[in-house]
């Protein structure tokens, strides 16, 4: 992981002695909440960290708002996408003259065992580090800077061992089928810019290469839900594949609770080069609706038209539905409950292809996450044919885990966790999965906070 850019945010951090915003100078408070009066009770602002902030003539209603919008920073998932307002700040945060800097990151020791005949072991890191930079520009504009990267590549070209995962390729010209492909070492590097018409009402644009277009809900290691389990979803390439595409332009419309977006991008996946940025014509469309009817919910349907999305079917086109929904809520004193509910769908050669998903986590305190997932995919790629995919079959998969943590500092804490997971394959599949499919993961990890 690139631990100077963490070295370097966090010594702009000084010392980690979180103020109380109220007793700010110059703090408005009306600005902080919702621009049509919505109360920000329920928000954990906890990790905030504003020590060593220049505040003479910072206006901090203004920094304390999304980077696309008048509304809570902590509506803001993955690339543009929308959480719940009520979801937890995770990041490290402080001022530094006209410039929010943020830092966030987990880094995560698996050891991973799949049973069965297509199963395997191998140990592995994985994980991201996000560094984000934002200030205002005159009065009504916002500029904000993100950059994240991830140690997937080093875990090896083949990615980890998965039963019922599909997609991508380890060499350019095999499929990798029951194993999860590693991310690109370059996740996202991003400007955007955001004008406010008004106090409810904002235009912006959102630029990346790499970057995510306007398509699914957050991608899964942004989902509050299920961030914390080292395990990739089998629905990903349903729903969240696209949360890194190599070139991406989205224009967006935010009032009050509602955004409506567009993104022309580079619909071929990555390719099996994991290190590199890669380059490619911005031929493929996305769009989603967004809603966030309270603080505890945040509802999505979204709609893309993909290019040449897969390297060895380069003259296969396919068009995405997706839909979701999660509701955050507070939960005791340091907690939280979140759930995401989801359905995607691709559509290529008049074949629909469809995924469902149900995940659900409970911090009850500060040392505690419990996770859960459960996944149903219709999916042709578990067996490969001379001419292509082959035959779909519905599949699922139930996982269910834990992990402890305990502080190191005050923004760092060390974990240790579990899961465990059924697979289900219909009987046509016995052969090549065995009677029992299953898998397990225990891991440690890394998380600043």
């Amino acid at each position: 992981m690139n631990w100077p850019l963490a070295a370097i945010l966090l010594a702009l951090a000084g010392p980690a002695a979180a103020q109380d915003p109220s007793a700010m100078p110059g703090m408005d408070h009306a600005q902080m909440d919702h621009a049509e009066g919505r109360d920000m009770a329920g928000m954990d602002m906890s990790h905030m960290d504003m020590s060593g902030a220049d505040m003479p003539g910072m206006d901090m209603g203004h920094a304390m708002t999304g980077a696309f919008g008048p509304y809570p920073m902590t509506r803001e998932a993955s690339g543009t996408s929308w959480q719940p307002d009520a979801s937890p700040h995770e990041g490290l945060q402080v001022m530094r003259g006209p410039w929010m800097l943020m830092v966030h990151g987990v880094l995560n020791g698996v050891y991973d065992k799949q049973y069965g005949p297509r199963g395997g072991e191998q140990g592995f890191v994985s994980g991201m580090l996000m560094g984000m930079a934002q200030r205002p520009i005159g009065d009504a504009g916002t500029l904000q800077l993100r950059a994240m990267i991830s140690p997937d590549p080093f875990m090896g070209k083949n990615g980890y061992p998965l039963l019922l995962a599909a997609g991508e390729t380890a060499n350019g010209t095999t499929p990798l089928v029951d194993r999860q492909h590693p991310h690109d070492l370059f996740m996202e590097l991003s400007a955007s810019y955001a004008y406010r018409f008004g106090t409810a009402t904002s235009a912006f644009v959102y630029a990346g290469l790499p970057g995510e277009p306007a398509f699914g809900p957050p991608a899964f290691m942004h989902r509050l839900s299920i961030m914390d389990s080292p395990e990739a979803p089998i629905s990903h390439h349903w729903l969240d594949s696209t949360h890194i595409t190599f070139g991406v332009v989205t224009t967006g419309v935010v009032h009050g609770d509602w955004k409506l977006e567009a993104s022309r991008y580079n619909g071929r996946e990555p390719d099996q080069h994991r290190f590199d940025i890669e380059t490619g014509p911005l031929d493929s469309t996305a769009a989603r609706l967004s809603w966030n009817p309270t603080a505890n919910w945040s509802l999505q349907a979204s709609w893309a038209d993909e290019k040449s999305p897969e390297q060895l079917d380069p003259q296969v086109n396919q068009r995405k539905l997706s839909a979701s929904a999660i509701y955050t809520v507070p939960f005791g004193d340091h907690g939280w409950w979140s759930t995401t509910a989801a359905w995607g769908r691709r559509s290529s050669e008049r074949i629909d292809l469809d995924a469902w998903v149900l995940e659900s986590a409970l911090k009850p305190n500060a040392a505690w996450t419990i996770f859960s997932r459960a996944e149903r995919v219709q999916n042709n790629e578990l067996t490969v044919v001379a001419d292509g995919h082959g035959p779909a079959y519905t599949v699922g998969k139930v996982s269910v885990g834990a992990v402890r943590d305990w502080p190191l500092s005050g923004h760092l804490s060390v974990g240790l966790g579990a899961l465990y997971a059924f697979d289900f394959v219909p009987s046509a599949l016995d052969a090549a999965y065995g009677d029992d499919p299953r898998g397990a993961m225990i891991f440690t990890r890394l998380k600043l906070r």
